[in-house]
């Protein structure tokens, strides 16, 4: 049926009628409204967009840029102290901080919802693909094109039919050739008849788009793994001094713990103990290149599980232990001299060797001693200790006069005190780090502007307290030196990841995935034979999905190989391949 001309129409085609605008209710022309969309209209559109590649690029670029702030910032679940440090030097920053979770990155509002819409996008790309893919497997390879020459990368050539052959059996006889030949090149092939003609249409390369599939399959599965395990994972610290041990127990081991919110901490701590028997230390030596900075760490524990001997391993820097599938890294060292105190009476109060904490490269340390009850004032009133010291290694002094340690290694150690006296703030139950003294509420009774000198100890020797609270005695251990007379201690992070092999697994799929996505071509070739008069047409095409430079050479080798079998030519293996020469009509 066809449609009255209108002045509307052109020498390139009819165009719609004048009279296609809509009008009103008196008669008046209108421009064409657009339909409102509804609710379930507006839902489906943003379903479209959220689950389009795009977007799905989109996302993944903002979770990188999401987790720069964690790598910039000490987390609370990894560097607990570090997050106490960051606040003492920046007071003013760290509520701003803190309001942004930045300390608390990855389990932050805003790095989940990325996480989430990320997550939710790649299974709404992957899934209809897979869906359209399958689909496309089971689909037979396309028919043959009525028209190959129009294909750029094309090749033909007339045989002539052999005596006493008619031309349609050897047209038969060239496809079978053909088609056996593309299987051979793992092609799936399929056989059609149009007008006489008969042609092969083969096609290859699904393996690019499952690869694709599966690239963004193991995404999902790197997703899922990092989401779902790390609520199964934990991550705990302790300090261990030679000589003694950590014991696997929430409750005896750790300096602090973070558990993920699956973790059961009474049933998932496998029981094991690992002792301290030595740390090694090397430093490169003076008057040489880098002289006084450390080499090689090296600390030789024992470890035991219940009802088993013990065994003797070795903890380096980024080479850890694994013990019930936990992975124990060394993450710091230092001195933990040993401290005896005395009261008035002579009764030891306190008697433990105390980890001093380094800053620096030699080993200048910090430390905390605590005595919170067994000293008397000449009074009789029971009063609190709190100690707050600098440990050298190599004592020197400056020009200024101030103390500090040229070297890392014990060649002179000396320890000094300033001492408080008061409330530790300890008897109400609230928590303190042990590294740390608050004196607030406290009286300086010894060093910086107290009127009495701080307190200074080399190995082996004892000072008074002041105001007759006791004595101070730094102790060497054995007669063997001053290197004997201070212990070392070690930092350990403790951590299971029980997502960790899951991760790797579809790592290395989306690793093959992306080979495959990248490096498979998908191509599609026909062979095509048309019978003449004592002739065979026979017709070579190929067609790439995607960029693919070699498929004029693919269809040049098939040709080639193809009219080797027919004894029109010698193999492809045999002579140089010649690039095909279009022909478009």
């Amino acid at each position: 049926m066809s449609r009255p001309s209108s002045d509307n129409d052109t020498v390139d085609g009819p165009l719609r009628p004048s009279d296609h605008l809509e009008t009103t209710a008196d008669g008046a022309a209108s421009a064409p409204v657009a339909p409102k969309l509804g609710f379930v209209e507006w839902l489906r559109w943003g379903w479209r967009q959220l689950t389009s590649m795009r977007t799905a690029l989109v996302l993944l670029l903002l979770l990188a840029i999401a987790a720069i702030p964690g790598s910039l910032v000490p987390q609370r679940s990894a560097d607990p102290n570090g997050v106490s440090q960051w606040r003492a030097t920046n007071p003013d920053l760290y509520p701003v901080f803190d309001a942004l979770q930045l300390f608390d990155v990855y389990t932050s509002v805003w790095f989940s919802s990325i996480y989430i819409l990320l997550f939710i996008s790649l299974i709404g790309c992957v899934l209809p693909r897979t869906k359209h893919h399958w689909k496309a497997l089971r689909a037979r390879p396309p028919r043959t094109p009525a028209r190959l020459s129009r294909l750029d990368d094309h090749a033909e050539r007339t045989v002539a039919v052999p005596d006493g052959e008619d031309a349609a059996g050897h047209a038969a006889h060239a496809i079978d050739l053909a088609e056996a030949q593309l299987k051979s090149l793992r092609y799936r092939v399929e056989r059609y008849e149009v007008g006489g003609a008969v042609s092969v249409s083969a096609e290859r390369g699904y393996v690019r788009e499952t690869g694709n599939l599966v690239f963004h399959g193991a995404l999902i599965g790197v997703l899922l793994s990092v989401g779902i395990g790390g609520g199964f994972t934990y991550t705990g610290q302790t300090v261990i001094t030679e000589g003694d041990g950590f014991v696997n127990s929430l409750g005896l081991g750790y300096t602090s713990f973070n558990p993920g919110r699956f973790v059961d901490t009474e049933n998932d701590l496998v029981p094991y103990s690992i002792t301290l028997d030595e740390f090694d230390v090397t430093y490169l030596e003076p008057g040489t290149q880098g002289a006084g900075q450390s080499g090689d760490f090296a600390a030789h524990v024992s470890t035991r599980f219940p009802g088993e001997d013990a065994q003797s391993d070795v903890i380096r820097v980024n080479h850890p232990i694994t013990m019930a599938g936990d992975r124990i890294y060394l993450m710091g060292n230092g001195y933990a001299p040993t401290i005896t105190i005395r009261n008035a009476d002579g009764d030891v109060v306190f008697n433990e060797s105390v980890p001093f904490l380094p800053d620096g490269a030699t080993m200048t340390s910090q430390g905390v001693v605590k005595v919170p009850d067994g000293i008397t004032t000449t009074d009789g009133e029971s009063e609190q200790l709190g100690l707050a010291g600098f440990f050298y290694p190599t004592a020197a002094t400056l020009e200024s006069g101030a103390l500090t340690s040229a070297y890392g290694d014990l060649a002179n150690p000396l320890l000094t005190f300033w001492v408080y006296a008061g409330d530790l703030g300890i008897d109400d139950g609230t928590p303190r780090s042990v590294y740390a003294l608050d004196p607030t509420g406290m009286e300086q009774i010894a060093g910086n502007d107290s009127g009495v000198d701080s307190l200074e100890l080399a190995p082996g020797e004892t000072v008074d307290l002041p105001d007759g609270l006791g004595t101070i005695t730094f102790e060497d251990e054995t007669a063997n030196g001053a290197a004997e007379s201070v212990k070392r201690y070690v930092s350990l992070s403790i951590h299971n990841d029980s997502g960790a092999t899951w991760v790797l697994v579809f790592a290395i799929l989306a690793l093959l995935g992306l080979f495959a996505a990248l490096f498979v071509p998908r191509r599609r070739m026909w062979v095509k034979a048309t019978p003449g008069d004592g002739t065979v047409l026979i017709e070579y095409a190929g067609l790439a999905r995607g960029e693919d430079p070699a498929i004029a050479i693919a269809v040049d080798a098939l040709a080639r190989d193809h009219g080797a079998a027919l004894g029109e030519l010698e193999p492809a293996s045999d002579a140089a391949p010649r690039q095909a020469t279009p022909n478009v009509d």
